[in-house]
């Protein structure tokens, strides 16, 4: 994580963020609770450079946000001040795609088919309300039913704790749309930190940016970004 937090304020400095504040974010390194990627697996330039972005852009309004990268099945938490609270493995829908198939919230798990089972990328808004059969759940974006739990959900047979420990993210691709994370982090790190919402950027499997992050994709280019 030492390499990550040195690339996120090289982030942070070229999206001029003041440097009390990306120096703070390095100082302050997160702990080994709260880091649960496996070591030596990398964040992607464009996970940090998003990140850099939200801050020096204000996208999140002062609000905690996160950064999930699906095809590296990586989630990162940050508070309000930008600041990285943790970051871990999570699961993601099992069809590769971007986008939430029309009426798909409306249906039952298993009546989902297989190629609607996708986790839809982009900005969203959401926090914490009610459900019709989990309680109260941490909702990514309510209008797909894309909502954030731990792993103590699913069935045995998807293996998906052991899918979350596995070194690689070639096997988290696994669930109905939702993203699911470890129980320890999400108690940890997402519950606290998102108690009164958040923002969520999760990247695409195959939109372009420019189209998943306009601004995003128009700032990067304009810094000569690729």
């Amino acid at each position: 994580m030492r390499v990550f937090h040195t690339a996120l304020l090289l982030a942070f400095s070229s999206a001029s963020v003041g440097t009390a504040m990306a120096d703070d974010a390095v100082a302050q390194p997160v702990g080994a609770s709260a880091n649960q990627l496996p070591p030596g697996q990398d964040v992607s330039d464009t996970v940090i450079e998003l990140a850099g972005w939200v801050i020096a852009a204000d996208d999140n309004h002062g609000y905690p946000f996160m950064v999930m990268d699906k095809a590296a099945a990586q989630v990162l938490v940050f508070g309000g001040d930008g600041k990285l609270r943790g970051a871990a493995p999570g699961l993601f829908g099992s069809a590769v795609g971007d986008h939430a198939a029309p009426g798909i919230a409306g249906l039952a798990l298993r009546e989902i088919p297989g190629r609607d089972r996708t986790t839809p990328a982009g900005r969203f808004v959401g926090g914490y309300g009610p459900s019709i059969d989990a309680g109260r759940v941490l909702w990514v974006d309510y209008d797909s039913a894309v909502s954030l739990h731990p792993t103590a959900s699913g069935t045995p047979a998807e293996r998906r704790a052991e899918r979350l420990a596995s070194p690689t993210p070639d096997d988290n691709r696994v669930t109905h749309g939702c993203i699911n994370v470890d129980t320890g982090f999400y108690e940890l790190v997402v519950q606290p930190t998102f108690a009164k919402g958040g923002v969520f950027y999760i990247l695409p499997d195959k939109d372009s940016l420019e189209d998943t992050f306009p601004e995003f994709a128009a700032s990067r280019a304009a810094k000569g970004g690729d």
